[in-house]
Parts: structure tokens; C-alpha cells; sequence
């Protein structure tokens, strides 16, 4: 039988509980993934606003929105659309229940443990379809699940929690860490789009004189063959550059500042081959890029989340 076993308030910041069912089933199963809704709870604020975990016959399903996660375990046949639905009314009904200011300043786990009459209502509601049917429109929340599915976290991304690795996750190299694949970068602006073409011009400069210097090589033997060197390690330079501005990677704003240095020391190399101005513009280039680089951070959460 498909249905909703329970939910919880979470803050983002700290993973402090807020509120949450005080009636949820007490099968191994349903404690088991219990533990999830812990360790996901240290982790909120390194994930998408919305998220599902498949924990064998359960899903775990969550949001955020405005530093508070809705949280909730449902049986893995739950339709996805009832499921994020669910959530979506715990959000607008905690919202309006509680101002930011409580939920900021709250020091005590389950303080607002009053919404369980409201949680326990609403389950009451999506566990059985005959009445909910009438009651709600599930044709936005089908549209917007479709535009922007929820991002699916692997068992490897719990890592451990207290202490206690999660049986999942130890097959993989590096368990414990979340992975930064998933995160995305803050929309590019104008400057970033001008930084990215830039970057890739002055790449496609070296590239050009680097294959001049080979011919200049090959027809003297006086040429100094380190000018090659210097010109391609210049292009790697700025197409890394390009893509740092595009990708997010760990240590992002470090590789961003080691690889203008980079460029620096190639310019400084060939500065006999270069006028003041063409030397000016390729520092100049790789400066914007980086101060780019440093100001397009990962995408937070959504602060409006609204279906």
C-alpha cells in the first residue's frame, strides 16, 4: 500500500529538528531509514532544494526554502507528484504559522512541535486519494517535477554520521564526502560571458604563436625552443581558466589563482616577443577572469520556491 509514514521540520543551517510526526510506524524498515533523515539532516545545507533518496521499499523526499526543510518518508510506490505536493503544503503552512525571526532563533529541538497537528492532518489527507482528489490541483506541481525533476542522491553521499558508516556507502572511494558534481554555479552574467570569450581569444593567441615559434624552431636552430613551451602552457592556462568559470571543482578559487599565475610567469617569459600592450592585454585578460571565477560561487538554495 502506497502512503506517507511521516515528516519533518528541519533548519538548514544546523539540521536542528523543528517539528515532526509523533506518530510514525515503528517497523525495522521504517526506524532504519529514520537514521537517514539524521544523517541528511547534517547535510542540508550541501544540497539541492530539492532531493530524493531511495532507500530500498522507502523514499525519503525533501525541500527547502528560506533556511527551513520539509522532510518526509513515504513507501517507494508514492507517487512523486502527491509526495513533493505534501510537501509543498507543510511548506506554505509553516510559513505563514511561523516568521523567520522564531525559526532563526530557536535554541530547542521540536520547539514547534504544535505543526504536528497540522502534519498529522495533511497525511491524514494524501494517504487517502478518494478525498484529496477534490481538494487539489496537481497538474502545476506535474509540470514543474517535470522542468525540474528533484536531484537523486546516491546512498554514497551520506557518508557516515555519527560515527557509523552507512552500509551503502562503503563500496565507494572516498565515502563520506558529498560530491561536488551535483553543484551548480550561480547563472553567468554579461561580465562572465565577456571573461569566458576573452579567455578563450587570448588561448587561441598563444595557440597561434605557438605554432609559429615550432616553425621558427624547425628553420633555425638558434631559436630557443622554451618560447614553445611557454606559449602552449599559456593556452592550457586560459582554456582551464574558461573552465573554472563553467564548472564548479573543489579548491575552484585556488586553481583559478595558481592558474594566473601561470600566465603571468608565461608572459613574463615572452616578454621579448611581446610589446607592452599585447603583455597589458593578456595579464589584464587572465585578471578578469580569475576576479570572474571568484564571484560565480555554487548556486544556494532557491530562496522562493513556489509551486
Amino acid at each position: 500500500m502506497s502512503m506517507i509514514l511521516s515528516a519533518s521540520v528541519i533548519r538548514v543551517r544546523d539540521g536542528l529538528p523543528l517539528s515532526a510526526s509523533t506518530d510514525y510506524e515503528q517497523g525495522t524498515g521504517v526506524q532504519e531509514c529514520r537514521k537517514y533523515f539524521k544523517m541528511l539532516s547534517k547535510k542540508l545545507a550541501q544540497l539541492p532544494d530539492r532531493c530524493t533518496l531511495k532507500t530500498g521499499h522507502y523514499n525519503i523526499n525533501f525541500i527547502s526554502s528560506l533556511g527551513v526543510s520539509y522532510m518526509m518518508l513515504c513507501t517507494e510506490n508514492y507517487p512523486n507528484v502527491l509526495a513533493f505536493s505534501f510537501l509543498d503544503e507543510l511548506q506554505k503552512e509553516f510559513i505563514t504559522t511561523y516568521n523567520m525571526m522564531k525559526t532563526n532563533t530557536a535554541v530547542r529541538p521540536y520547539c514547534f512541535i504544535e505543526f504536528d497537528n497540522f502534519i498529522q492532518r495533511t497525511k491524514q489527507r494524501y494517504n487517502n486519494p478518494r478525498s484529496l482528489s477534490t481538494k487539489i490541483n496537481l497538474s502545476d506541481m506535474q509540470m514543474e517535477i517535470k522542468l525540474r525533476p528533484p536531484y537523486q542522491i546516491s546512498m554514497c553521499e551520506l557518508g557516515s554520521a555519527n560515527g557509523v558508516t552507512s552500509a551503502f556507502s562503503i563500496d565507494y572511494k572516498g565515502a563520506g564526502k558529498i560530491s561536488s558534481a551535483h553543484l551548480r554555479l550561480e547563472p553567468a552574467t554579461l561580465s562572465g560571458i565577456v571573461a569566458f570569450i576573452l579567455s578563450l581569444l587570448c588561448g587561441a593567441l598563444n595557440l597561434i604563436r605557438g605554432f609559429h615559434a615550432i616553425e621558427s624552431v624547425l628553420q633555425s636552430d638558434g631559436e630557443d625552443f622554451n618560447y614553445v613551451v611557454a606559449f602552449f602552457l599559456g593556452t592550457a592556462a586560459c582554456l582551464y581558466q574558461c573552465y573554472l568559470l563553467v564548472y564548479y571543482t573543489s579548491w575552484r578559487n585556488v586553481k583559478s589563482f595558481l592558474t594566473f599565475g601561470l600566465i603571468c610567469l608565461c608572459n613574463m617569459y615572452l616578454y621579448e616577443l611581446r610589446n607592452l600592450w599585447q603583455l597589458f592585454f593578456h595579464v589584464t585578460v587572465g585578471a578578469f577572469v580569475t576576479l570572474q571565477i571568484w564571484l560565480r560561487q555554487a548556486q544556494g538554495k532557491a530562496p522562493d520556491y513556489d509551486v
